[in-house]
């Protein structure tokens, strides 16, 4: 299963020549009016890229083909939607249809992890083959969101609770490897070889801890003192501290081994690439949630990194070359949130120019990051 391929395939040009508008104004705005721009753009993001009725789904296909669910999307647009509900939207019966579609599409009524892809076929979503597997991005992400609906809306109606601690017991059990106790890429992973891989941005810290809290298992405990012990080793390894998109973590202790291009999803498996561009995310998604010395310490590297970029592109070496000379919001945004999260000013000012005013309606991976990170 190789799902930077299948997601490059799909992004294509969108991705290359994804169109960006820059901010007019960069004068300081109130927390407010900063939440009703996002709750804004959440609407645009809802409007152009949720599918059906009873069951929605997030589309990821950008219009073109058939259309293609995958479980990364279906993470953040649950994440985004109970987000946007803590900021005043009323979406609790979007997010119900965005659950019954997870539901839908778990790999077994035993098993509830969510099949990782679904294509339309006779007018049915379905996953053939290797697509029935899982990837634990996406599960890792509708966990959390079931944990955050379960403190907004509670579970008497809708047992969010029970659904979270059955997931997080399959994740626990199927994605996580009992060496390294770090993430594996999905339940398909069960040789050694398999086992190592990692993929840097699905270290959570900030996620392991709090399921570790909601559930009382101190595996989650294990997962996140580990997950720590990578952050700190992956900062350590290049002058930047970027993050490659994969790596291999063997060994209670982890030991990391660099890969070669191509040997696990594409080109970019060494580099800053469409997997890696959500690092800075992820980190300062674990900072606001934990305040750890080790998260701030590697974020606030890269930070410094990105700080002496005129502008922030698409893809880079960890020396720091930038490979690309055109800008991506996939890439721009996850900064400018970390930006934000540890205010940096004059990065937060020089993200925010380079940030579409408008959600992008035909690419999907670029125009989801930006409203997941701008509602947090």
């Amino acid at each position: 299963m190789q799902k930077g391929k299948f997601l490059k395939c799909l992004l294509g040009v969108t991705l290359v020549g994804g169109l960006v508008w820059g901010l007019t104004s960069v004068q300081p705005v109130t927390a407010q009016a900063k939440s009703s721009q996002a709750v804004t753009q959440y609407k645009q993001w809802q409007k152009a890229y949720l599918g059906g009725k009873t069951q929605k789904y997030v589309k990821s296909n950008n219009g073109q083909g058939a259309t293609t669910v995958l479980s990364e999307g279906q993470g953040y647009g649950m994440l985004a939607t109970v987000l946007a509900a803590k900021k005043g939207a009323n979406t609790h019966a979007t997010f119900n249809q965005l659950y019954k579609y997870y539901r839908a599409h778990r790999v077994s009524s035993k098993v509830p992890l969510m099949q990782w892809q679904q294509t339309k076929r006779s007018g049915k979503m379905t996953s053939t083959g290797s697509q029935k597997n899982s990837a634990t991005d996406g599960d890792l992400d509708i966990a959390y969101a079931l944990i955050l609906a379960d403190k907004k809306w509670g579970s008497k109606h809708t047992n969010y609770r029970a659904a979270a601690k059955s997931l997080l017991k399959a994740i626990q059990q199927k994605e996580i490897n009992h060496t390294t106790y770090l993430p594996t890429m999905g339940n398909w992973a069960t040789n050694s070889y398999d086992l190592s891989k990692l993929r840097t941005s699905d270290l959570m810290t900030g996620y392991f801890k709090t399921f570790a809290k909601y559930t009382k298992n101190a595996t989650w405990t294990k997962v996140a003192k580990h997950s720590q012990t990578a952050v700190k080793k992956l900062s350590a390894r290049h002058q930047t501290g970027l993050f490659p998109d994969f790596i291999l973590a063997t060994g209670s202790q982890i030991k990391l081994k660099a890969v070669k291009p191509y040997s696990i999803e594409s080109g970019t498996d060494n580099q800053v690439g469409y997997n890696a561009n959500r690092v800075p995310w992820r980190l300062a998604q674990t900072y606001k949630l934990s305040k750890d010395s080790t998260t701030k310490k590697a974020l606030l590297k890269q930070l410094k990194f990105f700080n002496r970029k005129k502008k922030i592109t698409a893809v880079y070496t960890l020396g720091g070359k930038a490979v690309n000379s055109y800008e991506n919001t996939a890439f721009t945004a996850p900064v400018h949130f970390a930006a934000v999260t540890m205010k940096q000013t004059a990065l937060k000012k020089k993200t925010a120019k380079q940030l579409p005013k408008t959600i992008e309606k035909h690419n999907y991976y670029s125009a989801t990051l930006q409203v997941v990170t701008g509602l947090q």
